[in-house]
C-alpha cells in the first residue's frame, strides 16, 4: 500500500507494547497522535529518533498529543530499548508489519546494491478525529521531533 495522505482515515490497529498489555489507536481518539515508524531499536539513527521525542516529551503533553513508536521488533527488544535510553512514550511491535504496510511505511529498501524489503522511517500526526493530518517520509532522525513538534503546535 502507498504512504497514506492528508484528509485520509488512519488505519485502526492494536499491537503489543512495551511495558506490556496493548494499545489501539481508537482509544486515543479526542487526541492529536504522533505514529513513527521506524526500523530498529538500539540503531544510531532510530535511537536519535526515539530521544528527540524523549527530549521533546513535555512539550507534546503540553499541546495533549500521544507519542508511539512503530517497529518490527518484538516487545522484549522494545522493553530494552526504553529501560536503555528512559523512553516514556509506548513502543509497539509490529512483527509481522501488517499496521506498517497499512500505513505505507514497508517497502522496497537497498543497502551497496541489494534491494529488500523493510520498514520505511515515516511519521504521521493523526488528528483527535483520526483523520491523518500530515506526513513526513524519508525521515532525517535529528531535528525531526520538533520539526513534527512545530506542526502540531500550528
Amino acid at each position: 500500500m502507498s504512504v497514506l495522505s492528508p484528509g485520509d482515515a488512519a488505519p485502526d490497529f492494536t499491537l503489543p507494547e512495551s511495558g506490556g498489555g496493548t494499545r489501539s489507536l481508537h482509544d486515543l481518539r479526542g487526541k492529536k497522535v504522533i505514529l513513527f515508524f521506524y526500523p530498529k531499536n538500539d540503531t544510531s539513527g532510530c535511537t536519535r529518533e526515539a530521544c528527540g521525542f524523549r527530549d521533546s516529551y513535555e512539550d507534546y503533553k503540553g499541546v495533549q498529543a500521544e507519542i508511539l513508536g512503530i517497529s518490527p521488533d518484538a516487545v522484549k527488544s522494545h522493553d530494552k530499548f526504553t529501560a536503555k535510553y528512559n523512553l516514556p512514550f509506548p513502543l509497539l511491535a509490529d512483527t509481522d508489519h501488517q499496521v506498517s504496510e497499512a500505513y505505507g511505511a514497508w517497502g522496497q529498501k537497498s543497502l551497496y546494491g541489494k534491494k529488500y524489503m523493510g520498514l520505511l522511517r515515516t511519521t504521521y500526526l493523526i488528528n483527535a478525529d483520526g483523520v491523518v493530518e500530515q506526513v513526513w517520509t524519508m525521515v532525517k532522525p535529528v531535528g525531526h521531533a520538533h520539526e513534527v513538534l512545530a506542526a502540531v503546535n500550528s
